[in-house]
């Protein structure tokens, strides 16, 4: 018998909802919200009160892409967190209402594992373009900087994350000081594209083990704008796109060197990226550069999965229904968590 799994997201500023069944994806569909983008930010209050408008047509639409009535649903898997508590409220009772009218069970998902079990999304019921395990996983969003040892679909061990920023945020803030807006990767990326990566240097961190820091490479950032431009006025305008590739070609060395150390040290050669970040030309042009150089078989989210996205709420939802792994109907989301 089949198994039709609806994922509904709402972590953050992203309302989606998705449909795969036995595996296979029949639909995505994602609302995102402009509102936030004048205010350089995430605005939580504005987040949830977006959610609450598009929540409803959103599943609709994404139950009428799947070619299926919500009757031959079997689960509803739900972000329970991490996230903005009045965004993922409004996903959680969502959830628990249909849950409750379909008399169909909920499962509750890790917003970070989901990331993580992108790569087990089929597209196509022959689709074999996943991961075997162990494998390790890099995964770079605009709050997460981690390295998850992966041993099965719902074993995963964090072995490095980062102590203070994450890569995300260092786009983000070094773009929003260059007056670039909000969000601030793709705009450095696209420029970064244009820039010379060894126009200016920038510091470097210096962390034991397999854990990250990028709080060093933002004041670095921030004291070589201050200096120059004592001297000329117009020196980010000037700059921009050498600015934008020194900072992207630094970040993805921090991220890469400790990811090769995991590698190296576990002996494990499968390796994957997942998160908004992944969805940086560099940092994928930088994995396909270590699969040569070291042997490594690497996993690449395709953009659709990078971002959030309720495929990924779904899929993992998939693998914890076969598990039966249900949500209780008081579940209650969580703010912030390791994997």
């Amino acid at each position: 018998m089949s198994v039709t799994i609806l994922g509904i997201e709402s972590s953050c500023d992203d309302t989606s909802a998705a449909v795969i069944r036995d595996g296979v994806l029949l639909s995505n569909v994602i609302a995102s919200q402009a509102v936030h983008e004048s205010y350089g930010g995430v605005v939580p209050e504005l987040a949830s009160r977006a959610h609450q408008q598009n929540i409803i047509p959103v599943v609709a639409e994404a139950i009428k892409q799947a070619g299926i009535d919500q009757s031959e649903l079997t689960a509803i898997a739900f972000t329970k967190g991490p996230g903005l508590m009045g965004s993922l409220l409004v996903g959680i009772s969502f959830a628990k209402g249909l849950s409750a009218s379909l008399n169909i069970p909920m499962v509750d998902v890790n917003h970070l594992q989901a990331h993580v079990l992108a790569h087990f999304i089929k597209e196509k019921p022959e689709d074999d373009h996943q991961p075997s395990f162990p494998f390790l996983c890099l995964l770079v969003s605009g709050g997460n900087s981690q390295i998850i040892q992966v041993t099965s679909h719902d074993q995963m061990e964090v072995i490095g994350q980062t102590i203070d920023d994450a890569a995300g945020e260092a786009f983000d803030k070094c773009a929003k000081v260059m007056g670039l807006g909000y969000p601030g990767g793709p705009v450095v990326n696209r420029l970064a594209n244009e820039g010379n990566p060894k126009a200016f240097a920038f510091s470097k961190p210096s962390i034991p083990g397999y854990n990250y820091s990028f709080s060093g490479l933002k004041t670095s950032f921030l004291y070589t704008l201050r200096d120059h431009l004592k001297e000329d006025p117009d020196f980010i305008e000037k700059n921009k796109a050498d600015l934008c590739a020194s900072l992207q070609a630094t970040v993805i060395d921090i991220l890469m060197n400790k990811l090769r150390k995991a590698a190296k040290e576990t002996s494990i050669k499968e390796v994957a990226v997942a998160g908004g970040v992944s969805a940086n030309t560099g940092l994928r042009d930088a994995f396909h550069d270590h699969a040569k150089r070291y042997g490594w078989k690497i996993h690449i989210p395709p953009f659709a999965y990078t971002t959030d996205n309720a495929a990924m709420v779904a899929i993992t939802g998939y693998y914890k229904y076969l598990r039966k792994e249900f949500s209780p109907m008081d579940a209650v989301p969580f703010s912030r968590v390791e994997i």
